[in-house]
């Protein structure tokens, strides 16, 4: 008679880690982490250009220390020279946006659901699209003349092509069964467009929309440092052929605090209008 041995059984045990035992604990400890490193890279790089100017590694003629930029542009924004640049440019830029977005959102929208007009404008508009915008200003500048007009124009014609194009993509890519359900449904157009398509493609549209309000600062600035007599893109120019450093970074650094708030600002208005999509840049669920 032959014995068969019993076949061994292996048993995979899984312990629960951190994020399973202790999830809020686990989630705040990597908040700080990512803050830590957030703020730690961009002061150490500041530091350190700080020590090169101090030690004269770096032409300070050129390259000032960001004490130096620091002091400048609070004496700056103390006297009032600063503030009407920064204004010039902000409203440049959400005139622009505003009406670049409500166009692109619009046409998108309308492409989208209607393949007979996709068809029509497509070729058209992914041939200007190519055009780079700085190009257009002359254009711009024959349309409407000096002042405010061309600048909008630019910034609203950039922002245009993000938009409309996430938009068309959002809305195409919304799966056939959702508008399948709204008409089994007797939803009406409005309806259809109020709960089938608007939540549908929305998180699309918005990340889009965030792309282009940074565009649109760096737009601007260019823009201001061709055909404009004020606004942040003015200053950096002006300031570099008078040499004056120190003025040229001021600007540089406001730029960049504009265009970080602005893209913050939209992203912030985004997750209000979409609390269902999941959250970017890392941010983990509470």
């Amino acid at each position: 008679m032959t014995t068969v041995a019993p076949e061994k059984v292996s048993v995979l045990v899984r312990r629960p880690g951190p994020e399973e035992l202790h999830p809020v604990r686990t989630h705040r400890r990597r908040r700080a982490l990512e803050l830590t490193l957030a703020t730690a890279v961009p002061l150490l790089l500041v530091l350190l250009w700080q020590l090169a100017a101090t030690q004269a590694w770096l032409d300070d003629r050129v390259y000032p220390a960001p004490s130096t930029i620091l002091a400048d542009g609070w004496d700056r924004a103390a006297a009032g020279d600063l503030w009407p640049d920064v204004w010039a440019t902000t409203k440049r830029v959400l005139a622009g946006y505003a009406i670049g977005t409500a166009t692109g959102y619009a046409l998108g929208l309308l492409m989208g659901s209607l393949s007979l007009v996709r068809a029509a404008l497509e070729p058209l508009l992914d041939a200007l699209y190519v055009v780079p915008k700085l190009a257009l200003l002359p254009v711009f500048l024959n349309m409407f003349g000096l002042g405010e007009g061309p600048q909008i124009a630019l910034v609203a014609a950039t922002v245009f092509f993000f938009v409309w194009i996430q938009t068309m993509s959002a809305v195409i890519s919304i799966p056939s069964g959702h508008r399948d359900a709204g008409q089994v449904f007797g939803a009406s157009p409005w309806q259809m467009f109020r709960h089938v398509l608007l939540p549908a493609s929305l998180p699309s549209v918005l990340v889009g929309a965030r792309i282009a309000a940074g565009v649109a600062v760096l737009v601007i600035v260019a823009s201001e440092q061709i055909a404009a007599t004020n606004g942040l893109g003015h200053l950096i120019f002006d300031s570099r052929a008078l040499f004056q450093n120190d003025v040229m970074f001021v600007g540089i650094v406001c730029v960049a605090a504009l265009g970080v708030l602005f893209s913050e600002l939209v992203r912030i208005v985004g997750r209000l209008l979409t609390p269902w999509a999941p959250r970017d840049r890392g941010r983990g669920q509470s």
